[in-house]
């Protein structure tokens, strides 16, 4: 069982997503915009983050990036993106993950997807924070 925190502004995604989660046997939270999402991840560090691109506050790239160079722990934390922006593969390079789906989205990849970043454990690693060495090994 993981600690999956999902962090969208649509209400319905995200108790969807949260259905999905809990009948893996995953424990969720559920934010409704990057900030929230900071303050819960803060409070207890998730497995793994589900995390809308375009959310009123902080949207999802920019609580990626505070995750990654404000707060000691949490650029540890594996970031799946799931979004409808049109431009989705960019973002996760921006963002530095591996993980992302477009919306609409199916049960099937969302669960797949998520238990992939819970076992790689691959955090974000935006492209400017990768060293000269680390970025000829890509």
């Amino acid at each position: 069982m993981a600690d999956v925190l999902i962090i969208d502004d649509d209400i319905d995604i995200a108790d969807v997503l949260s259905e999905m989660m809990r009948a893996e046997g995953h424990e969720v939270r559920i934010a409704y915009n990057g900030e929230e999402g900071l303050r819960l991840a803060r409070e207890r560090l998730p497995d793994v983050a589900l995390l809308d691109v375009e959310m009123p506050v902080l949207g999802g790239p920019a609580m990626a990036y505070q995750m990654y160079v404000r707060d000691h722990g949490l650029e540890t934390v594996p970031v799946v993106l799931l979004s409808g922006v049109i431009n989705l593969e960019q973002v996760a390079k921006q963002v530095g993950t591996p993980y992302f789906l477009a919306k609409p989205y199916r049960h099937g990849p969302v669960v797949a997807l998520v238990r992939r970043a819970l076992a790689e454990r691959i955090a974000p690693l935006p492209p400017e924070y990768r060293s000269p060495m680390a970025h000829a090994e890509l």
